[in-house]
């Protein structure tokens, strides 16, 4: 494959630099992980966006989460039969294998997902309207939260009540897989929905019973 290179330079510095202060000194927490495998607490699905730094804002360790990141954190509704589902691959590994007790969605601001969205299902963007557009068609899933906010007259603020809606959503979506239903009825998982704010570093909760977002 002539079109595969090196790794650049200067992450092969900072590999360099790990490998010799952050992995010598957690040497035998690394080989443990190794020996034992993973035994992870709980699923992360975020946004691919790189300001959302889900193990830095938790403090989490190397083993403590499994992460899933994808366009918007959507997760599609339950489908079986065929396609490549690697969100709902991830999904099933992490609820019936890995076991996690708490499978959390977690949204956040200036999300471009829910920006292209909002255009798309406005009739803005043509180009995310094609079949050929594997972000459009990955965005259809987001389609029911724009219905519920579309009313919402300002540009801005409709984007933010949709930013929101990649997170009811998703959490929606994942209650129609049956092994996830099966393990939260049985008390065994529970599901979680954060927003948030990069600028500001907050974070809102998903309030089910009220069906609105609160500060954490």
């Amino acid at each position: 494959m002539d079109h595969v290179r090196p790794l650049p330079a200067y992450l092969v510095q900072r590999y360099h630099g790990w490998k010799a202060t952050g992995y010598a000194e957690n040497e035998a927490w690394y080989r443990h992980l190794a020996e034992q495998g993973q035994h992870p607490r709980a699923m992360v699905i975020s946004c691919c966006d790189s300001r959302v730094h889900v193990t830095s804002i938790f403090g989490a360790d190397q083993g403590e989460f499994f992460i899933h990141r994808n366009i918007a954190n959507l997760v599609p509704p339950f489908e079986a039969g065929g396609g490549q589902h690697g969100t709902s691959a991830a999904v099933e590994f992490a609820v019936t294998a890995l076991k996690v007790a708490h499978v959390i969605v977690i949204g956040h601001s200036a999300c471009g997902g829910a920006k292209g969205c909002q255009k798309m299902c406005s009739g803005t963007a043509p180009e995310l309207e094609e079949e050929t557009s594997f972000v459009g068609r990955w965005l259809e899933i987001l389609r029911p939260g724009y219905e519920r906010v579309k009313d919402v007259p300002d540009e801005a603020a409709q984007l933010a009540a949709l930013e929101r809606q990649t997170v009811v959503v998703s959490l929606e979506n994942l209650a129609s897989f049956p092994f996830v239903a099966d393990r939260v009825a049985a008390g065994a998982l529970s599901l979680h929905g954060l927003w948030h704010d990069i600028g500001s570093g907050g974070i809102e909760q998903y309030d089910a019973a009220r069906g609105a977002f609160v500060p954490l």
